[in-house]
């Protein structure tokens, strides 16, 4: 027992490290791919305005500049990747208000800033002869919370080069670009904050999508893994029991068609005979449109109603698949020197079969408990699509269709802690089932 205590330490110990080398890969990947984030999302608004959106009647480099600055500092995109990843964990102060204004011919700066009630209001800033800012601040104002810097044309044109290479805009004949006024705050805003940034898509915090959709894939994931080993390990001791016999024969057949149909084309089927024809069950989502009318009993009947299609095609693969390894693992056991053993000592058949064969049997079941709670998370993406079921496998596959890079690294980091906690379990029970095993 202490042995399984030490390991269960050293792998809780080591979970934190697993979780940020593998956001800190995908973080990497993210930011080092071709077409990111910004070049995204300025080519669909390219696209929007071509399509006959109203012109806004701003220069198009104007805009398209703003709106870069705005996407780069949402991203993080003009830090280097190390500072980045760690204004991501939240161990690192980022900006989180921004504003920027350039200096008219007087050397004077006007900022729109937003008052502490939310109501815009006016900042000035003077560029004084030697370069150096003078910054006019009315009463409401609260300067200890900002930082001020200027950023020089050449500072400018340098910054342009290195973010936007050959696109960024040329300044109007061939000047330098103007110097600027940057006003703005820092704070610890990241993951250990609980913050995963915003979805740009969605533009909705990630943390809260995520929040919104994880129950449902719970719901259906530990639902079906209760079901799927409710029935497949008594089925499997069933068979294993009776090999050979008429019975085994006619499940190892159902069992093998349950396997081979993959649960999204069975959902279709399901769906088109039961749902679209029959009208036994409802034929999308997890609810009806009329759910908050409902009756508490009715509400049940509702859910059950919606859950039933889509449960079977998450328990048709899992079912099938437990219950060939119990029933084999099964075998092997009965066919064991201890059980012979054990019988020759006095002990009845059937019970040197529920005492020892059965419990060495679920070993098997117990350590691929880690691969059925990724499941439950992630979720089968194709079965949430045929249900038009907004669960989180279907969110992370949204994610990647749409590049939306801080949902990306927000589901990825909640798949990642659901595997090294599936891990963690499987080796808790195989090592509760089976005594001989020892951790070093």
């Amino acid at each position: 027992m202490r042995s399984v205590r030490g390991y269960i330490i050293r792998r809780l110990l080591l979970a934190p490290l697993t979780l940020l080398g593998v956001t800190l890969l995908v973080f990497c990947l993210t930011r080092l791919v071709p077409g990111g984030p910004v070049d995204r999302i300025l080519q669909e608004r390219a696209i929007s305005a071509l399509s006959g959106e109203k012109s806004t009647g701003i220069a198009t480099d104007s805009v398209s500049e703003r709106e870069r600055e705005k996407l780069e500092d949402l991203f993080n995109l003009n830090e280097p990747l190390w500072k980045a990843y760690l204004q991501w964990l939240g161990i690192r102060r980022s900006r989180v208000e921004t504003y920027r204004a350039e200096f008219n011919g007087n050397g004077i700066a006007t900022i729109t800033a937003a008052a502490a009630d939310g109501s815009p209001r006016l900042l000035e800033v003077r560029l004084r002869a030697d370069g150096s800012p003078l910054f006019i601040t009315p009463p409401w104002f609260r300067k200890e919370a900002w930082n001020l810097r200027i950023e020089t044309g050449a500072e400018r044109a340098e910054r342009l080069r290195k973010t936007r290479g050959r696109s960024a805009p040329a300044p109007p004949g061939g000047n330098p670009p103007s110097p600027r006024a940057i006003l703005y705050r820092e704070a610890y805003n990241g993951l250990l904050q609980g913050n995963l940034g915003r979805s740009y898509k969605y533009n909705e915090p990630v943390m809260g999508m995520i929040l919104q959709r994880l129950p449902v894939s719970l719901y259906f994931g530990i639902l079906g893994a209760l079901v799927a080993y409710m029935l497949s390990i008594p089925l499997g001791i069933f068979k294993a029991l009776h090999h050979g016999s008429v019975l085994d024969g006619a499940t190892s057949l159902l069992i093998f068609i349950g396997y081979a149909v993959p649960g999204f084309a069975l959902g279709a089927i399901l769906l088109i005979y039961l749902g679209a024809r029959l009208e036994y069950f409802p034929l999308y989502g997890l609810t009806g449109t009329d759910f908050e009318t409902l009756s508490a009993w009715e509400k049940v009947t509702d859910i059950a109603e919606h859950t039933a299609l889509p449960l079977t095609c998450y328990v048709v693969g899992a079912l099938a698949m437990t219950t060939m390894m119990m029933k084999n693992s099964m075998l092997e056991n009965l066919s064991a020197d201890y059980m012979r053993t054990a019988v020759a000592k006095g002990l009845s058949y059937r019970r040197a079969v529920w005492r020892h064969a059965v419990r060495n049997s679920l070993i098997p079941i117990a350590s691929g408990l880690g691969g059925v709670i990724c499941s439950v998370v992630g979720g089968s993406i194709l079965i949430e699509r045929v249900f038009d079921i907004r669960g989180f496998g279907m969110l992370s596959y949204q994610a990647l269709m749409d590049k939306d890079y801080s949902l990306i690294m927000g589901t990825l980091l909640v798949s990642s802690i659901v595997i090294v906690i599936g891990n963690l379990l499987s080796d808790i029970l195989v090592a509760c089932l089976d005594p001989r095993i020892t951790f070093r």
